[in-house]
């Protein structure tokens, strides 16, 4: 719910160009595939520019005025049950959050990716965009 709730709160705090993003701590192996995931993402994302966060991370990633949130090496999420079907988009599985139905997060082993899709953005396109750069990095998808 924590992450749920940070992401939720940095939709509603784009002010002096910036938007507010508590960022994920990352361990070992998924801090390193995070970092190789961040010189992958797209500038642009469903017609959105790439937006600076407060504070700066390699975790993070922003598109628009923040209707777009990337969090990579988020734990996994609490609500995911082992028996949970994921929706796979290019090789990468996504899970919905089923009490936030803006917040889904890529399965991919060493790693988890938290996104967060608002505004009038098309998720479907919004995941299969990330999907390609998440599958890159992880051995797990493709």
């Amino acid at each position: 719910m924590r992450a749920a709730t940070a992401l939720f709160v940095l939709l509603a705090l784009a002010g002096c160009g910036a938007v507010q993003v508590e960022p994920p701590v990352p361990e070992a192996e998924a801090a390193a595939a995070c970092d190789r995931l961040a010189g992958l993402l797209p500038e642009t994302l469903d017609g959105d520019g790439r937006t600076a966060t407060v504070p700066e991370s390699p975790y993070v990633a922003v598109w628009g005025e923040g209707t777009i949130a990337l969090r990579c090496g988020v734990p996994r999420p609490a609500r995911m049950a082992p028996t949970d079907r994921l929706q796979e988009i290019d090789g990468v599985g996504w899970f919905a959050d089923p009490e936030t139905p803006t917040l889904f997060t890529a399965v991919a082993a060493p790693l988890y990716v938290e996104v967060a899709v608002g505004g009038s953005h098309v998720v479907g396109q919004v995941l299969a965009r990330l999907s390609e750069p998440i599958g890159q990095v992880s051995p797990q998808a493709r």
